[in-house]
């Protein structure tokens, strides 16, 4: 029986107009990078966000990847801040669905590669913190822990006091496959985009989950 649902959050629940990771890190990282004497290639920062390579790898340049990611977290948070301002943030037009399925009894948590910082601003930014049981972005202890490592989902699995077979993972993204999986977990694809293959199930919306949930 599912009692739980585990989201992702960018892509899956919010989605960014005009977002370019690449422009974000060449105008706000790399020069704050440069003011310390850091010099790093976009395209490791890239390989690391992707799963390709772990988030420590910058250890190899002699930066401290604690120190690293914290930074480029602030300067991720500030970014997040302009988008809003500029309205260019935006919630998909099904997320009230989120308390469809609190009303059924469901926890719901949400996990993210993102800082909790950066999670929590985009949530509260369109009233969905309150629908969630909890919430997990990035933890400085285990940067490695990231999705597709399932660590951030297991933690929400224990706080919420469920079993893997218990929950579904929510996610649009191959990360969120690969870290449902690992979990234990049943995944469900949120098809915002575009098809991934690897998920147990497929939705095109919020509206077509509760559907499959009530189904299950």
């Amino acid at each position: 029986m599912i009692r739980g649902v585990i989201f992702d959050v960018d892509e899956t629940l919010v989605y960014y107009d005009g977002y370019s990771q690449r422009d974000w890190y060449n105008l706000y990282v790399q020069p704050a990078l440069l003011e310390r004497g850091i010099k790093l290639d976009y395209s490791i920062y890239r390989k690391m966000t992707a799963g390709e390579l772990p988030r420590s790898y910058v250890e190899r340049f002699g930066i401290n990847h604690v120190k690293f990611w914290k930074l480029a977290d602030a300067l991720n948070l500030e970014y997040r801040k302009s988008l809003a301002r500029e309205g260019r943030i935006k919630a998909f037009p099904d997320v009230g669905t989120l308390g469809e399925l609190k009303r059924l009894g469901l926890k719901l948590a949400a996990v993210s590669n993102a800082s909790q910082e950066c999670t929590e601003f985009v949530l509260n930014l369109f009233g969905l913190r309150k629908h969630f049981d909890a919430v997990y972005g990035k933890d400085y202890s285990h940067l490695d822990g990231v999705k597709p490592n399932p660590y951030l989902i297991e933690k929400a699995l224990k706080t919420l006091g469920l079993k893997a077979e218990e929950a579904l993972m929510v996610g649009d993204s191959r990360l969120d496959i690969e870290a449902g999986h690992r979990a234990g977990l049943k995944v469900v694809q949120l098809v915002r985009f575009e098809r991934v293959e690897g998920a147990d199930y497929y939705a095109g919306n919020l509206g077509e989950l509760l559907d499959l949930l009530r189904n299950l």
